[in-house]
């Protein structure tokens, strides 16, 4: 794997993150208790596989190998939000997530974790600590107003996030956001400023009352029994910044009429047979990237990393 300046950096960074890190995942455990194996946040998912193929307008904005244009083999989780392995798939305002691992030639991986939501409920690692902790004081039988409901008010991007959330009839009709910026960088060293969505081919949301007609699994069940039938498509997009855009702040969003372009075809083919034993093995880091994709100077991809990192290592102990 190549690594850039901005990589050597995070790395850096990453070391002074890792307090920070410990106290999210501690604060993770508080909330959600104990499930051995599984991890502390987004522990219920389905792990799948299938094939990526670049447009040649991605190749045009970065040089990375991910975008050459041959087929590059993925896997990809779905996943519920929060700890509890056996959460309803149609719970009130869970927020579902996809992952991707690219597998390159070689050996190398790139990594993308996404997001069904259209912001991040915090700018910052300390932030989202901040929330997480208000969270945690506040269960369900807590007087009113809660820990959280004051922070909440205090930070009006926490409720304009977790309001963008939405109950899919499928993994498949869901779209995703990377929702951290990225640099692209071309052949000729010309950099530009991205946030990924991942677009289904159609997008289906159930109202509040059939989401909680549903089985329990109901989202985990479809994606074979879709694939079964027949692949699941989706389009790798990118939002193209703008000049002033603010790409520190994940908390808050890009002009909605900033370019969007098609970067390549992801096709899933197949749930993995053992798929609840590999994605206990499975770690993806949102840092883990290749000469054409640099991080920008939003720093949660770095944190992100630091976190999963620590709750990686205690679910396997």
């Amino acid at each position: 794997m190549s690594h850039t300046s901005a990589e050597t950096s995070a790395a850096a960074s990453g070391a002074d993150y890792a307090s920070l890190a410990s106290e999210i995942v501690d604060i993770f455990y508080k909330i959600y208790g104990t499930h051995p194996g599984f991890r502390v946040n987004h522990a219920k998912g389905i792990v799948a596989e299938g094939c990526f193929v670049a447009t040649p307008t991605a190749a045009a904005l970065s040089r990375a190998a991910i975008f050459d244009g041959s087929p590059i083999p993925f896997t990809v989780r779905f996943s519920n939000d929060g700890g509890f392995p056996a959460i309803p798939d149609g719970a009130p305002g869970n927020i579902k997530g996809m992952a991707v691992k690219f597998h390159l030639p070689g050996g190398a991986e790139v990594d993308i974790v996404m997001l069904a939501i259209t912001t991040f409920p915090m700018a910052t690692g300390e932030g989202f600590r901040d929330l997480l902790f208000a969270i945690s004081e506040s269960p369900e039988d807590a007087p009113k107003p809660t820990r959280f409901d004051d922070f909440a008010a205090r930070h009006p991007t926490v409720l304009a996030s977790f309001n963008s959330a939405g109950t899919p009839d499928s993994f498949a009709h869901e779209e995703y956001r990377g929702l951290n910026a990225f640099i692209f960088v071309d052949k000729a060293g010309r950099r530009q400023a991205v946030r990924y969505i991942m677009k289904p081919e159609e997008r289906v949301y159930l109202t509040a009352d059939e989401a909680a007609r549903q089985p329990c699994d109901f989202l985990i069940d479809d994606m074979p029994q879709r694939l079964a039938i027949k692949p699941v498509v989706f389009h790798f997009t990118a939002q193209l910044a703008g000049p002033g855009d603010d790409t520190r702040d994940p908390s808050q969003p890009w002009p909605a009429g900033r370019r969007v372009v098609d970067l390549g075809v992801l096709t899933v083919h197949r749930v993995l047979a053992d798929s609840r034993e590999i994605q206990k093995d499975l770690l993806f880091l949102p840092t883990n990237l290749i000469d054409g994709i640099e991080l920008s100077d939003d720093a949660m991809p770095v944190i992100r990393s630091a976190v999963y990192g620590v709750a990686f290592a205690r679910r396997s102990r």
